[in-house]
């Protein structure tokens, strides 16, 4: 509604028939077409679940125009789709700018909208800035939010402080939020990388897209809409081993994730475009 010459597009599932639940996503800079994450949207709307996508401009301007988009989709969205979308039930899924930018409108929607009465959640990767939220906001979430904080080894981007910062910060328990960290794996004939750019399948579609990202997702929401208790342990195992264990095959294992709920900086603010 914001950004003349865009639309904003939602996913679905076909034989769709009542509303289903929803997952906002807040893409990084530049991703505004939503083929570059086409892999993503595709697998929610085929696990049940729909998918508002809003694009947003790079450039030309401010942080608080792009949050005021980016909101204003997700609110018109509902307005206009209440036979897709089931607003008890919502999630928020952001990388970089997005992911930064999902705390702050994650808290709009579950505290002004009421969005996420019957189970809500947060899931960011390499987040980048978190604008217009306040300390007291932070310690204000709704108590039956849930959390999954990525970050990745090898991003040179987004210093990890960013979002150890939200992390440490947040009122979401230990029990109901997980830090997780995606390490890199070189193998004789290819490499599965851990960069800034994991999760968007512009390099490849490999197993770090479909276990490293997918696999949580896919559990947390059905942990968070469904109340599947088994998936808990894989979403927010708190370093379970059907959390962090990634496939091996022939010999040759990926490496497992790293779990904390205590996370700490593992290097220097010099290795980061933005510290």
């Amino acid at each position: 509604p914001l950004y003349s010459g865009r639309d904003v597009e939602i996913f679905y599932p076909k034989e769709i028939t009542t509303p289903g639940p929803v997952i906002f996503f807040l893409h990084p800079y530049g991703g505004e077409r939503s083929a570059y994450n086409i892999g993503l949207f595709n697998f929610i709307a085929k696990r049940g679940y729909v998918v508002v996508f809003a694009p947003y401009p790079t450039f030309g301007v401010s942080i608080d125009e792009r949050y005021n988009i980016l909101w204003e989709s997700f609110v018109k969205a509902v307005e206009y789709y209440p036979n897709l979308i089931d607003s008890s039930r919502v999630g928020f899924m952001g990388h970089s700018f997005g992911g930064g930018a999902a705390i702050s409108i994650a808290y709009k929607g579950f505290i002004e909208k009421k969005w996420g009465e019957n189970g809500r959640f947060i899931f960011t990767m390499a987040p980048w800035y978190s604008y217009n939220i306040t300390q007291e906001e932070l310690q204000n979430f709704p108590a039956n939010t849930k959390m999954i904080s990525q970050i990745y080894d090898d991003d040179t981007v987004n210093d990890h402080r960013m979002a150890i910062d939200i992390y440490n910060n947040i009122n979401i328990t230990d029990e109901d939020k997980d830090f997780i960290l995606v390490k890199s794996t070189v193998l004789p004939t290819y490499t599965y990388v851990a960069d800034h750019g994991t999760p968007n399948n512009r390099k490849a579609y490999d197993a770090y897209d479909f276990y490293a990202i997918y696999r949580l997702l896919d559990a947390m929401t059905d942990y968070v809409f469904n109340n599947n208790q088994a998936a808990k342990n894989t979403a927010l195992g708190n370093g379970s081993a059907e959390q962090i264990t990634m496939p091996s095959y022939r010999g040759q294992a990926l490496a497992p994730l790293e779990v904390t709920d205590r996370p700490t900086p593992k290097y220097d603010e010099s290795k980061y475009e933005f510290k």
